[in-house]
């Protein structure tokens, strides 16, 4: 730790700095819990996005069991064209949000392929809107788990280091000052019998 002066001065800064700390540690810690309560519905969020993505999986499956057959080449039916994101202040960090999905319908010629192929192109849409609905609610889990440790960390900067040691400093500067004004006190009363006996020696003939 180090040293500073023991002095008055010093001692009314260090009783502002206490009285400061003191104020902003609760919001800090609200923050804190705010952050932490988004972060579990982040997390929900990602189960819940995740479960429907695998029920659109399964339930393209059990609609269409003719894409078992491999010689209907379906690739590239669905494709993204744009993913456009916003942004959500919780508690002062920037979150992303989906706004809109833009998917793009490959062209394809109703009489060659199959009559099931245009289920298939909206069991597809569903599963890219929910795949990035997923990959999005992990990117807010990201940024919450980064927040609360940068905001814990302040949290018990403050709890743990800064308002102990000034606290520390203020008892510090509070038994200088006592110590030092004692002395004084001492140092005076000692000056003052010494005048007075030189007073008396002097008014002896």
């Amino acid at each position: 730790m180090a040293r500073i002066p023991l002095s008055k001065s010093q001692l009314r800064k260090e009783k502002e700095n206490l009285v400061s700390f003191r104020r902003y540690l609760p919001a800090l810690d609200l923050k804190r819990q705010q952050l932490m309560g988004e972060r579990v519905r982040a997390e929900r969020g990602i189960g819940e996005a995740e479960r429907k993505a695998a029920a659109a999986a399964s339930e393209a499956g059990a609609a269409l069991p003719m894409l078992a057959d491999e010689r209907i080449d379906v690739a590239g039916l669905v494709t993204i064209r744009q993913v456009r994101l916003g942004t959500q202040n919780v508690a002062g960090v920037k979150l992303p949000v989906v706004e809109a999905i833009e998917v793009e319908r490959a062209p394809y010629g109703r009489m060659v392929r199959p009559h099931w192929v245009d289920a298939l192109v909206q069991h597809l849409e569903a599963a890219i809107r929910l795949s990035v609905e997923v990959e999005v609610a992990r990117q807010r889990v990201d940024a919450l788990r980064k927040a609360v440790a940068t905001v814990t960390q302040r949290v018990n900067l403050f709890d743990k280091v800064l308002i102990p040691e000034t606290e520390r400093n203020i008892r510090h500067i509070l038994v200088y000052l006592g110590d030092a004004e004692r002395a004084a006190v001492v140092g005076a009363k000692i000056a003052k019998r010494a005048r007075q006996a030189r007073s008396a020696s002097e008014a002896q003939p």
